[in-house]
């Protein structure tokens, strides 16, 4: 009796370990227009499902994110729902929506519009859930918890860094002609990029050593929706066409990688780029393999990259002490102020690189193989 007792209550056992909430099963992936997703399964005991939503796969560094993210969170047992909105907004509102339905424990959010989740973060609060906005800071909620993301005025010193070491401007009167041009209005990183740029070139442009032909200096004139190189290229063939007819352009500030391939394409359109009209200095952003294949062969000037490896390994271990009640790491308590509130961030550091510097910054750290870079 005593054996068979025994055995039953072992079925028992195995019988509710089956219907735990560590199963394996990977949540169905979200209908919403516009989407694109991928799933990981965690081992069995894993710590509950994360829900990841990234705003699209039209830029490699996203892609890269999404799978770091994934990879990190996975090793530590966590189960991930990771989504793409593909820059559509109520896909990604849709998406979020899912994540709360399936269960998500926590959220990790790269927001297309930080203004636009406020009331789905409020049903995430009113479950209990918490929010990790990630890289772009989600505005005009109460509801986020924490921030990761890199040094995001540290960027545009480093670019703006870039024009000065290029032209010599420490050394050199000038007068240098540059355009401007900045991020998506609608993201509130691309702020931070141009500010510090402009914390370094606005001196420049103030004593005249620096000159913008375009006239075009405040945010509001050079932002670029949604990132778009499109329209960067279009906005640069305009200003060629208008002001440099007879004047050269000797830098053009580039907040991101996208932007400056369509920059680069408007100047090689007008014979920059040639043995009698040498490119200008050209910035960018995210070392897009592209852009680092453009700054070897001597076009694009530099790149900010940003180790989402880094960033990834840093968020999966600040969900960790999260869910587990821990406290979470941050380094900057005063910054990043979203509208309701002044949200705790982790920032890490960003590099600046030029083609003297790309084996060491990212062949060298396993970013890119060297066949890659071919």
């Amino acid at each position: 009796m005593k054996k068979l007792l025994s055995l039953t209550l072992a079925a028992s056992v195995l019988a509710l370990a089956g219907c735990s909430t560590g199963a394996t099963t990977a949540p169905a992936a979200s209908s919403a227009p516009g989407a694109s997703s991928a799933a990981s399964q965690a081992p069995a005991g894993g710590g509950g499902l994360v829900g990841i939503a990234m705003p699209t796969k039209s830029s490699a560094r996203w892609i890269a994110d999404g799978d770091n993210l994934v990879k990190s969170l996975t090793a530590m047992g966590y189960t991930t729902d990771l989504q793409y909105a593909e820059d559509d907004i109520p896909a990604q509102v849709s998406q979020v929506e899912n994540m709360i339905t399936k269960g998500a424990k926590v959220l990790v959010i790269a927001a297309i519009d930080g203004t636009t989740l406020t009331d789905v973060l409020q049903k995430a609060a009113d479950k209990g859930i918490k929010v990790v906005s990630y890289d772009r800071l989600i505005r005009n909620s109460k509801n986020v918890d924490f921030y990761a993301a890199f040094d995001n005025f540290a960027v545009g010193v480093a670019q703006a860094g870039s024009i000065v070491d290029s032209l010599d401007l420490k050394n050199k009167k000038g007068p240098f002609n540059v355009e401007l041009f900045a991020g998506s209005p609608d993201d509130n990183n691309a702020t931070f990029f141009f500010n510090g740029a402009m914390s370094i070139l606005k001196p420049y442009i103030d004593n005249g050593v620096l000159v913008v032909q375009s006239g075009q200096t405040k945010f509001s004139d050079v932002a670029t929706l949604r990132w778009d190189g499109t329209l960067a290229q279009a906005r640069m063939e305009n200003i060629l066409a208008s002001k440099y007819t007879a004047k050269r352009v000797d830098a053009v500030l580039a907040p991101y990688d996208g932007i400056s391939r369509g920059i680069i394409a408007a100047l090689k359109a007008v014979s920059y780029y040639s043995a009698d009209k040498p490119g200008p200095v050209v910035t960018g952003q995210d070392a897009e393999l592209p852009s680092v294949k453009s700054i070897l062969a001597g076009e694009q000037t530099s790149t900010v990259f940003k180790d989402t490896r880094k960033l990834a390994a840093q968020v999966a271990k600040m969900l960790d002490q999260l869910l587990k009640g821990q406290t979470v790491e941050v380094n900057d308590t005063k910054t990043y102020e979203n509208g309701v509130k002044v949200v705790p961030s982790y920032l890490l550091p960003v590099v600046s690189v030029t083609k003297d510097t790309v084996t060491k910054e990212l062949v060298d750290t396993g970013y890119y193989t060297a066949d890659q870079l071919k």
